[in-house]
């Protein structure tokens, strides 16, 4: 007790002018600059963001209605028009892509995480992943272009899904590995105790406890894709038309048809080129705030 009255401070002996002093010590103040300098900062990189998508809401937002959704592109110096067609061939190019990327991603990342982990394969393929994130899309298309449009002879949704799927598998696989890897090491246990197999104890405890950070890694790798543009280019050129009874016959798509119609001499391409732009922008925003509302999820869980 009388070490404890030793060190005890009666509240009335605090020198209160000596602790004010002392918030404003060069560590202090250094620390503020700091923390305003990276509010400023900051403030700089949303700039471009904000200005990006007003400048496409003050253009592309006039067109936008309900016949932009279900009409055609318009011919050059016609009246009205629209991206149907090149709506529907980008969801379908980005779900052919993600049938694709998916299993393949989600599978490598389980034999990365738990079966394979400090293997010589596990290595090879953790980094090749990371390679393939910085390969340039174009190179994407290339591949496709040889492997899928030079073997059928035909531009398809199907090369424009198999190059984006190569740019989608990357980030699938190294997020579930991840995703995996952060599944506390208790949960295994457990289901190792009571007689789970390998097998049942990635089915039934590890993927779905890791769904949530999965799913992020999956929209982050759709919405990078949405935005392609390059590979599309390569593989399924471009249609004034409706998907045909044909699968494999050229597709729109809403990064092709803004490419083609932004350098068009006619007025009305030009604002269907805008108003494209504003809905692939939302779309991509909207997957990425969808990702980051179940990563928040995933979080509080």
């Amino acid at each position: 007790m009388n070490d404890l009255a030793t060190f005890a401070t009666p509240t009335e002996e605090i020198d209160l002018p000596e602790l004010e002093k002392s918030l404003r010590s060069p560590r202090t103040l250094f620390s503020f600059c700091m923390s305003a300098l990276t509010l400023v900062l900051t403030s700089l990189a949303i700039i471009p963001l904000f200005s990006v998508l007003l400048m496409l809401i003050w253009r592309g937002g006039p067109s936008i209605s309900f016949s932009l959704f279900t009409s055609l592109p318009p011919a050059a110096g016609m009246v009205g028009g629209g991206i149907g067609n090149a709506l529907v061939g980008t969801l379908l190019v980005v779900a052919i892509a993600t049938v694709l990327s998916v299993p393949v991603g989600v599978l490598a990342g389980v034999f990365l995480a738990e079966i394979g982990r400090d293997s010589a394969a596990a290595s090879a393929v953790r980094f090749s992943a990371k390679v393939l994130t910085g390969l340039p899309s174009i190179l994407a298309g290339v591949f496709a272009f040889t492997m899928v449009v030079l073997l059928t002879g035909r531009f398809s949704p199907l090369a424009g899904g198999l190059a984006l799927a190569l740019l989608m598998l990357p980030t699938i696989l190294l997020t579930s590995e991840e995703a995996i890897q952060m599944v506390p090491a208790r949960m295994r246990e457990a289901a190792i105790g009571m007689g789970a197999t390998q097998t049942q104890t990635i089915w039934r405890v590890l993927l779905p406890t890791a769904r949530p950070g999965i799913l992020t890694g999956i929209l982050l790798a759709v919405s990078r894709a949405a935005g392609e543009t390059a590979p599309l280019l390569f593989t399924m050129t471009f249609s004034d038309y409706w998907l045909s009874s044909q699968v494999m016959a050229p597709t729109a798509s809403l990064a092709v048809l803004i490419y083609n119609f932004s350098k068009s001499p006619f007025e009305n391409q030009k604002e269907i080129a805008w108003a494209a732009s504003l809905v692939l922008v939302l779309l991509v925003l909207g997957l990425n705030l969808s990702s980051r509302a179940v990563s928040r999820w995933s979080a509080t869980k």
